[in-house]
Order: structure tokens, then C-alpha cells, then sequence
């Protein structure tokens, strides 16, 4: 590795910079200061088992995608973990200093990732300050953690898989059962710290899905603070996500499914409208009452609405949110009295996820099978609906969902002639062939 510096002079005023070939200087690397895999100057480098020294960025990329390996000895990596190198990395350390006349800059020395043990003793330490009720610890202990997990990635994910989340949901329930009003600021600091460290075993779930810390998100979710309704939301998401049965639990909040509503109208962020839909989706899911009430606030205009300029996260989110309505009679009504229902449906069929397209197809089915005068039926065959349902059975899919694409394509067929554009000849062979 070569780093290659030239000698530069300006000329008279408005001329450009120009480089003198005669003062060109090559600088060396020396290759004991280069990593192996990515012959770059290392800045952080540690020791395998192996004995060799590389990168630490490099060598964990290595190993986080599956390879066992050294790179360089191609020995079997029996042990996993590394030894910062202090030595080499001083002495790199002082090669950047004696160079820097030319250029170089010195390597800062590397802060390094946090251990279990470190984890563990400062969750112990949130625990105790907790049990004595002293905030202003568990405020301190807080920040310490979250300042910790903005070092870097691998510090969160250690966060997360020794303790992290369970010593933050036993302070939230702690502090919310005392006096939400009163511990808001550090109930919101809290709240934060939850929404990146999901899962976090059975004993931290109870405690944020009690019901004094869903009452206590729902709080948060009512108020002006944007960054308490984007956090508690996206808590609640993966909260439901992990463990239906805090549905219910959820729903017999006053006022939850308003509040609900009111993020999905009135949006904060993109990944809260998702993160709201995704509860919302889970509390409709087999609640036939719930999903009235939703409908009677406007949720299936909104819903049809986000699909139609919704990236497919967005989309596959709504679209599961929508066939979750059409299980209601007045759901239905509405969807299929939306001039975008059939044509956003169609145009989303194999073109966001496999599971998108699961529930667009459940939803068509749901709106065409009940669909007596069989208008829906002729604007879907006029929209391209045939020919996409074809291509759906002959890549595959689910069981239910062939069962109603099937379906479809038989109850099309009986359309066809007010639809002067479909060629049906290739679909009934096909049809045929299927059963």
C-alpha cells in the first residue's frame, strides 16, 4: 500500500493549482500495519486464536457472515473471540505521528466494545437504584447505557442480549405505577432505550406489557412529544408482535384505538405510521367489534389511501390492515364504493411481498365474492386482474391463497363477456388444468 503525496504551488490569481511531478514522494505502509483482508492501515487491530493480527470492522464482518475460518491460516476458529493488539496498535499509532509532515493522520485510539459483565453490572445497578425509587441513578445509569449503544452497533446488540431490556421495563413499570406525570422525563428516557432493545425475555415483556406500562404508553401516544408517540408506538409494535394476547389487554385501555387512529390520520414519521398499523392490524385481528370501530372512524378511506403512494413496507402493512376491515360487512361497503379499492389492488399484486399479495388476493376475493350485481368482478377483469391471477397460480403460492385466486378466475369468467379486451381462451385451459 502506497500513499502517494505531491508538492503544489499556486500560480498568479485565478489560475488553477498545479502539481510539480519533480517533488512526487511515495510513502510505504508497512505491511505488519496492514489487515490481511483489506490490506488497509488498521486502526483497531486484535489477535485471533490463530496468532494473527487483522482489523477488528474486518475480521468480525468475516466471521458475522458465517466463516469459521482464519482468513490467513484458514485454521478452524475454536474460539471466536479476539485480544485488542496494544503493542501494534501503539506502534501504528506513533508511525501516523512520525509521518504527519506528509500527510498522515494519527489513528485515534479505538473505544472498546462493552462486555456482558459490564452490562450486567450496570443493569444490576438500574435494578437497585429502582427498588430505592432514586431517579435522578436511574437517570444517570440510563444515559450511561444509551451513550454506550451510539459507540456502536455491537455495543447495542450486547446491551440487548444481557439485560439490558428487562432492567429498562422493570424501571418503566416501577416509575409509571408511582406517577407517570411526575417521572415523564425519565419514563420518556426510558422509552427510547425499549424501542431498539427488543426481545427481552419473558420476565421483561410482562413488565412492559402490564397495564400500567401500556397505560403509561398510551399516555405518551396522547401527548405533544413527538419523540415519546414514535417510541411508545414502535414499542407497542414490537410488543404485539412478539406476544398477541397483549391485544386484548391493550383494547381495554380507554380510548386506545382513537389514539390509534389519530397517528394513522395525523402522521409523525414514516416508521411510525408502520409502527402504528402493525398494532393496529393485531388489535382488528379476530375482533369483529373492534374492527367496527375503526371503520366508523374513517380507517378504511385512510388505509386505501397509504396504498397508493406507500413503499412496500408501507404497503404490505396496509394492505394486511385492510383485509383485517373487509371481514366487516361495512368495511366491504366502503372499500368497494372507493373508486381506488380495485385498481390499487391489482396493481400491487406480485410487486411487494409474497405476503402483500396474500392479502391483496383475500381482499379482492372477500369484496368480489359478495359483490351480487358483479360490478366489482367486471372492474377488476377491466383493470388486468385475469391475466395477474394466472401468472400468481403458475409461480405459486400459498394454499389458501391459490384456493382463492381460483375462485376468482371462475367468478371472472362468468364477467367475461362485458369486458370486450379479455382473451379468457388461455385462462379456462389453464383453470381446467388446475382442478
Amino acid at each position: 500500500m502506497v500513499f502517494l503525496l505531491r508538492g503544489k504551488k499556486c500560480s498568479k490569481k485565478g489560475q488553477k493549482i498545479e502539481f510539480l511531478e519533480a517533488n512526487k514522494l511515495e510513502l510505504t505502509i508497512p505491511i505488519h500495519f496492514r489487515c490481511p483482508i483489506s490490506l488497509d492501515l488498521m486502526k483497531d487491530p486484535v489477535t485471533l486464536s490463530t496468532g494473527i493480527t487483522y482489523d477488528r470492522e474486518n475480521i468480525e464482518k468475516w466471521i458475522d457472515s458465517g466463516n469459521l475460518k482464519c482468513p490467513v491460516t484458514h485454521q478452524m476458529l475454536l474460539d471466536l473471540h479476539t485480544t485488542q493488539n496494544h503493542t501494534l496498535r501503539k506502534m501504528i499509532q506513533d508511525w501516523c505521528v512520525e509521518h504527519k509532515s506528509h500527510g498522515i493522520e494519527r489513528i485515534p485510539t479505538p473505544k472498546y466494545p462493552i462486555s456482558a459483565y459490564q452490562v450486567s453490572q450496570i443493569c444490576s445497578k438500574i435494578d437497585d437504584a429502582t427498588l430505592h425509587r432514586d431517579e435522578q441513578k436511574v437517570k444517570e445509569l440510563v444515559r450511561k447505557i444509551k451513550v454506550l449503544a451510539r459507540e456502536s452497533e455491537r455495543n447495542k446488540i450486547c446491551i440487548a442480549e444481557n439485560g439490558g431490556g428487562k432492567a429498562f421495563s422493570v424501571a418503566f413499570k416501577a416509575f409509571a405505577t408511582l406517577s407517570i406525570e411526575k417521572y415523564a422525563d425519565l419514563l420518556k428516557r426510558i422509552l427510547s432505550g425499549l424501542a431498539w432493545m427488543f426481545p427481552f425475555g419473558e420476565e421483561g415483556l410482562s413488565k412492559i406489557g402490564s397495564r400500567t406500562s401500556l397505560q403509561c404508553m398510551v399516555w405518551f401516544l396522547r401527548g405533544e412529544d413527538l419523540s415519546a408517540k414514535h417510541n411508545s408506538v414502535v414499542v407497542l409494535k414490537q410488543l404485539l408482535s412478539l406476544k398477541k394476547s397483549y391485544a386484548t389487554k391493550l383494547m381495554e385501555i380507554e380510548g386506545v384505538a382513537e389514539t390509534l387512529f389519530t397517528i394513522v390520520q395525523a402522521p409523525i414519521s414514516p416508521a411510525a405510521t408502520k409502527a402504528s398499523m402493525v398494532v393496529i392490524y393485531n388489535l382488528l385481528e379476530g375482533n369483529e367489534k373492534v374492527v367496527e370501530s375503526f371503520v366508523e372512524m374513517g380507517l378504511t378511506q385512510i388505509v386505501i389511501e397509504l396504498l397508493v403512494d406507500g413503499d412496500k413496507s408501507m404497503s404490505e402493512k396496509a394492505l394486511g390492515v385492510l383485509d383485517q376491515i373487509c371481514n366487516s360487512t361495512k368495511g366491504k361497503e366502503i372499500a368497494s364504493k372507493n373508486a381506488l379499492t380495485m385498481p390499487v389492488l391489482v396493481k400491487k399484486l406480485l410487486r411487494v411481498t409474497e405476503l402483500a399479495t396474500e392479502f391483496a388476493v383475500s381482499i379482492m376475493w372477500k369484496l368480489c365474492s359478495k359483490n351480487q350485481e358483479g360490478n366489482f368482478v367486471v372492474e377488476a377483469l377491466q383493470v388486468g386482474a385475469f391475466p395477474k391471477l394466472l401468472v400468481l397460480l403458475q409461480v405459486g403460492c400459498v394454499q389458501s391463497t391459490k384456493e382463492n385466486v381460483t375462485a376468482l378466475l371462475k367468478l371472472m369468467h362468468l364477467y367475461k363477456d362485458k369486458v370486450e379486451c379479455l382473451d379468457s381462451s388461455s385462462g379456462l385451459k389453464y383453470l381446467k388444468r388446475s382442478n
